[in-house]
């Protein structure tokens, strides 16, 4: 399966918005409980920009999986450090999708001003934790009882990524 991963644009907001509700009802990728409505994308798709983009993956000209850099905290202290988000349709998982569009979001991120990823993952997501570490993420720490899935609490797993050209304090 060739993927091709790209900026996304307004037009592809159906397919997000699709791809998005898939990690809701199967309940392996977010805390969200309610399918978004096209108004609540819109919303989401108006809080990103240039700086806070986001990429979608397309195989044989369909939106299989979409990628975007959101906003980690307001104070500009931490300007340079992006939230991720990743989500591959259900037909794709597994083939490659979620990590061309890590590949692509990194290649992206520095030129924007980015100098390192975090994600916040379910501690039971193992798919998604192999794929973070095959790409470079280590995970910082578990905050347990995050939040409530189903009713009941759930670990959540932080992880980062300095991005190359970074500076570290190690």
């Amino acid at each position: 399966m060739a993927t091709h991963v790209r900026l996304a644009a307004e037009d592809d907001l159906p397919a997000i918005r699709r791809i998005y509700n898939e990690g809701i009802v199967d309940r392996v990728a977010t805390l969200d409980e309610g399918e978004k409505s096209e108004a609540d994308i819109l919303e989401w798709w108006h809080s990103h920009d240039d700086y806070h983009a986001v990429f979608v993956a397309e195989c044989d000209g369909a939106v299989v999986g979409w990628a975007s850099i959101n906003r980690y905290n307001n104070r500009c202290a931490y300007r340079g450090v992006g939230d991720l988000s990743v989500y591959v349709s259900r037909d794709a998982r597994g083939t490659g999708v979620g990590s061309a569009l890590l590949a692509a979001l990194e290649r992206g991120a520095p030129e924007r001003g980015f100098h390192k990823i975090v994600l916040f993952t379910f501690g039971f997501n193992e798919a998604g934790q192999r794929l973070y570490r095959s790409r470079g993420f280590r995970e910082v720490g578990v905050f347990r009882n995050q939040g409530k899935l189903d009713g009941e609490y759930v670990d959540v797993m932080a992880m980062e990524k300095l991005l190359p050209g970074a500076e570290s304090a190690d």
